[in-house]
């Protein structure tokens, strides 16, 4: 009977496709790993919320949002990172920059955003390096 449960499971998660979301961090960390920039965590959450990636760009650490989009239909990816979502990114921040002091220049918030066409492949990606300043 247990045996038969796992092969069940196993059969949902395996027809279970990756989300859009995770294939935007997927491919945004492999941009980063282009621009030589070293991954140092991703999806990293505390209490104050979640941080896609933590990288870093030389002695720069430097906090990623990835916004991913199937279409530009309602506004640019970037739009969405509006200042509530910057304070939120902000906090998040400065807790692990807390539990893990960094010997760094001071920290840069950048945003990666993805656009995929209908056949499921990027239509543009963008890196906006110092996307904001730490908002209070």
């Amino acid at each position: 009977m247990i045996l038969g449960l796992i092969s069940k499971l196993r059969r949902v998660f395996q027809r279970t496709p990756v989300s859009l979301g995770r294939r935007g961090e997927d491919e945004a960390v492999r941009h980063l790993k282009r621009q030589r920039m070293r991954i140092v965590d991703r999806n990293h959450a505390n209490r104050y919320g979640e941080i896609d990636i933590i990288a870093r760009d030389g002695a720069q650490l430097v906090f990623v949002e990835v916004r991913t989009r199937s279409s530009q239909a309602h506004g640019t990816p970037a739009e969405t990172v509006n200042l509530r979502k910057q304070q939120k990114l902000t906090r998040a921040a400065a807790a692990f920059l807390q539990r893990r002091p960094e010997r760094t220049s001071s920290p840069r918030f950048d945003v990666v955003t993805i656009v995929w066409d209908a056949e499921k492949n990027i239509e543009t990606i963008e890196h906006i390096r110092h996307a904001f300043q730490a908002a209070d």
